[in-house]
């Protein structure tokens, strides 16, 4: 069954279908935005403010969101920390 990660604002990702989340000041990434962008596989959940985080999911979709990687990283390790655990509690 697939987990939901909170990436901000009530917007989801399914965790089986995250790559990698990164910083967005490296270059490279910014590079990668952009193309994403004028290919269309841009998903903007920001809800305006800045890009704290980029999400990059293994359908080649990039996912923008405002909370910093480490607190979207802290949630996603606990979703999977949670995976060997019983639901019958």
């Amino acid at each position: 069954m697939a987990k939901l990660v909170n990436i901000g604002f009530g917007n989801v990702v399914n965790s089986d279908k995250i790559v990698t989340v990164v910083n967005p000041d490296a270059a490279p990434i910014k590079r990668l935005v952009q193309t994403a962008k004028s290919e269309g596989n841009v998903i903007d959940a920001t809800q305006g403010r800045k890009t704290k985080a980029v999400i990059v999911t293994d359908g080649g979709k990039i996912i923008l969101s405002a909370l910093q990687s480490e607190t979207i990283a802290k949630r996603f390790a606990g979703y999977m920390e949670g995976e060997g655990k019983g639901s019958h509690e």
